[in-house]
């Protein structure tokens, strides 16, 4: 199999001059490359279908027409649609775990991340719709499925556990302890999430800009301020424990 790319070049040898000549270059992939690309293109395919007309909607037919393959290629890489949908739920939890986590290397602070999980947003909600549709579509069939039940708890619990990293980021750079499990106020976040995305796509002109962002920053606040309060209550030394420690610079030599 070839695979063929196209890239902008940016000096032309022959006039001395800087002009933009597109050019396609042919590679040949290897049979592991040629198989995944085969792979990823039938499940981008499956996925834009299944947000448009459902999982039970689409057959394996319209999926491989529409990604430009045969039968042949489709069960060459899969059993059959249920081991599809399977596949497609893994990549979709891989690919965003991979961002989230990427997004918590990259920032300092979590005022940073928060910059970070803004764009993050933005960039998801040019397809809110088709991407909660796909959501939906890919829960409805795995609820229906006792099977696959312990695949979307899988999934939930991996998004859950990535939100409660961040929260306990942001505690400890607060200088303050959880005011209740980290897992529990990462549940929280997750749940508003979800909801709030399902409120962004039927009232768009009602929800605001980047309400999920929002929230979580309200929320981090109020955390904070609930855990200062906490250990104020506590007396002077769970207080202190909650500050981060300080020098007194009068004192030292």
């Amino acid at each position: 199999m070839h695979f063929r790319y196209n890239f902008v070049l940016e000096y032309s040898l022959v006039s001395g001059k800087c002009v933009k000549e597109a050019i396609t270059i042919t590679k040949r992939l290897t049979r592991q490359q040629s198989r995944q690309v085969t792979r990823d293109q039938i499940l981008q395919s499956a996925a834009a279908l299944f947000a448009g007309q459902g999982v039970s909607g689409t057959s394996v037919e319209q999926i491989v027409e529409a990604a430009g393959y045969t039968r042949g290629a489709f069960y060459g890489n899969f059993e059959g649609k249920h081991e599809l949908v399977l596949a497609l739920l893994e990549q979709r939890t891989h690919h965003e775990l991979e961002e989230i986590q990427a997004m918590s290397r990259e920032a300092a602070t979590f005022e940073e991340m928060l910059a970070h999980l803004r764009s993050w947003h933005r960039r998801r909600d040019e397809n809110l719709a088709s991407w909660l549709a796909l959501r939906t579509e890919l829960w409805l069939y795995g609820l229906r499925d006792p099977e696959l039940l312990p695949v979307l708890a899988d999934r939930e619990r991996r998004s859950r556990d990535a939100i409660a990293q961040s929260l306990e980021q942001g505690f400890a750079a607060r200088g303050v302890t959880t005011p209740a499990p980290v897992e529990l106020l990462a549940l929280i976040v997750h749940a508003l999430d979800d909801g709030l995305s399902i409120q962004r796509v039927l009232f768009p002109s009602d929800s605001g800009t980047d309400p999920v962002v929002e929230v979580v920053d309200l929320l981090m606040k109020s955390w904070t301020a609930l855990a200062r309060s906490t250990a104020t209550a506590a007396g002077p030394t769970a207080a202190s424990a909650a500050e981060p420690p300080t020098e007194n610079l009068e004192k030292n030599p």
